[in-house]
């Protein structure tokens, strides 16, 4: 019997054990950290954008027909004067004869009211109508000739063929673009958008530099010659143009870095100082994000921050940091605001 008991007291020792809450500490995460200094070059900018010709014109016909020819494709350099299209003679002439049989009419038309009306036969008002047929008629007849004057399309100038939108024995409707020239006269330039904050710190003229991405160890040196007087509804970005020197190779659509030199007197330029290391920046959208900042007692503090522009070499930061703070570069996933961490890496 007494044995028994002892079983029943260890057992019941056993149990008390197991309901007592377990004291084993959490894990310290071990998290990389970098120290949030000023950032070299805050009197620039970086922009990417794409080459295009400065000026490329739609050309087309001023009236309706079908393309008899259309002599140049794509890619296809021109030189001033060249044919580049034209319509169906036969269509264009038989509305300019059309035309001139109807002024014909007209005139003689009115010829015989103005008879008329001095014999006291016909009205005041019946000749006017009369002379104002006649006008319409002269009208109609010079636009028909001035169409088919035009009936050819002419390169303006020297340049290269960018699209060519149609095909021979295809109707065109008036005024509707054939083939984009893109006039070699006018050169290249890189247009790149802007965000608000960047497009208020540059001004017309400001140096810039470029670099291609087909050819990125051949910079380009350029300015800026033009700025989007408002922005784009959908994106809200502001459109800059950096005019480029003639080199060789350049072609529209070829992708390219371009980096500006600010005027430095916005809020954006003297803020965007401080550079934030890229690893440190999670849930980033529409120019803000958090980071994890590691305060003395080596708590990794939840913190919100205002973000300018992106760099090669991090983010610039609006506000929300301070030179000196450590933040953390890794394991951001495990991370919970207050959470006692091991840095490593940063100022210590």
């Amino acid at each position: 019997m007494r044995a028994i008991f002892s079983v029943l007291l260890l057992l019941a020792a056993t149990s008390a054990c197991s309901d007592a809450p377990s004291t084993v500490p959490e894990k310290i995460p071990t998290v990389k950290t970098a120290l949030i200094g000023a950032a070299q070059g805050g009197n620039s900018l970086i922009a990417v954008g794409s080459v295009a010709a400065r000026r490329e014109l739609q050309l087309g016909f001023t009236t309706a027909g079908q393309i008899a020819a259309l002599t140049v494709n794509e890619g296809d350099r021109v030189t001033k004067g060249q044919l580049l299209a034209a319509l169906d003679m036969d269509q264009v002439a038989a509305g300019v004869d059309a035309a001139v049989a109807e002024e014909r009419r007209a005139r003689a038309d009115y010829q015989r009211t103005s008879t008329l009306k001095e014999k006291g036969w016909v009205t005041q008002t019946r000749l006017d109508n009369a002379r104002a047929a006649l006008d319409a008629a002269s009208a109609n007849v010079r636009a028909r000739r001035f169409a088919a004057d035009t009936a050819r399309i002419y390169a303006p100038s020297d340049g290269l063929i960018l699209a060519r939108l149609a095909e021979p024995r295809e109707v065109v409707a008036a005024g509707s673009p054939v083939v984009v020239l893109a006039e070699q006269s006018g050169g290249f330039v890189l247009r790149a958008p802007l965000s608000d904050r960047q497009s208020v710190d540059i001004a017309l003229g400001a140096p810039a530099l470029v670099r291609l991405d087909a050819a990125p160890d051949r910079p380009l040196a350029g300015k800026v010659i033009e700025i989007g007087g408002q922005s784009d509804r959908a994106t809200g970005a502001f459109q800059v143009e950096i005019s480029l020197p003639n080199a060789p190779g350049l072609r529209s659509g070829l992708v390219g870095r371009v980096t500006i030199e600010t005027q430095g007197t916005s809020n954006a330029s003297q803020a965007a100082r401080l550079l934030l290391p890229s690893g440190a920046l999670f849930s980033a959208r529409a120019g803000e994000g958090f980071v994890f900042v590691i305060d003395k007692g080596n708590h990794a503090r939840l913190r919100p921050v205002q973000l300018a522009e992106t760099r090669d070499d991090g983010i610039y930061v609006l506000s929300g940091l301070a030179q000196g703070d450590r933040v953390a570069t890794s394991g951001l996933e495990q991370l919970r605001d207050g959470m006692m961490v091991r840095p490593v890496g940063g100022a210590q």
